[in-house]
């Protein structure tokens, strides 16, 4: 089987697999994996980082594709928070690549990051970026008392977990893609809506967004902590 034929049967599971939930849906889960982590703060992020971070991106079920590649990818959300306090509406994305470095073979992981600069959340506000190339990533630490211990990993732009079969731990999501996802936007918007201007607050917040709003500020309150 040539490369491109491969390719072409990949995009074709990958679009398959992206047309399996409604953003709805979706967005319930991602939701769900918020409260979870709320409920086990001596085993999930440490409540100070989550406080300290400009945005929040919650992928919900990511996925490995063995077959042919050893690809990931998945959808999920994006929220910033606002000058005036709270989080701004959530943006629909998709995170690609194939150097995440899961160790967990075809099942799949929830993924949270925590945009912890400036940096890192310019890279969130663009159309698409690498991590670790055009915003630096290290795998969070877990626990209530982990932060002590990683002075080297708070500098990093972002800091990324996984979470499989209930348990939270730090992922190093090197090489991967994060890009805005236009349709599941559009789904949640009515209209299209750039992911600037949802993550900025131009856009509003939709009846079906108060699940997961209501949950990043259980996890990371309404103002950012210095």
């Amino acid at each position: 089987m040539s490369k491109a034929i491969g390719a072409c049967i990949f995009l074709i599971g990958a679009a398959t697999v992206y047309a399996e939930d409604s953003e709805v849906t979706r967005m319930a889960a991602a939701t769900d994996v918020l409260n979870e982590m709320a409920k086990d703060k001596d085993k999930g992020i440490p409540d100070d980082l989550f406080h300290k971070a400009h945005c929040a991106v919650v992928i919900p079920s990511l996925k490995k594709a063995g077959f042919i590649f050893s690809a990931k990818y998945g959808r999920g959300f994006a929220s910033c928070r606002q000058a005036g306090g709270g989080w701004s509406a959530p943006a629909a994305m998709r995170v690609e690549g194939g150097g995440f470095g899961l160790q967990v073979g075809g099942e799949a992981v929830d993924i949270v990051m925590l945009v912890m600069s400036d940096k890192g959340m310019k890279g969130i506000l663009a159309s698409k970026f690498t991590l670790g190339a055009d915003a630096s990533v290290a795998a969070g630490p877990v626990g209530r008392e982990a932060t002590a211990q990683t002075d080297a990993t708070l500098q990093a732009d972002i800091l990324s977990w996984s979470r499989a079969k209930g348990v939270f731990g730090g992922l190093a999501l090197q090489g991967g893609t994060l890009r805005v996802d236009d349709d599941g936007n559009k789904e949640i918007y009515g209209s299209k809506q750039t992911g600037t201007a949802i993550l900025t607050g131009t856009v509003k917040p939709t009846s079906q967004t108060t699940g997961l709003l209501n949950a990043l500020v259980q996890c990371g309150g309404n103002q950012r902590s210095r």
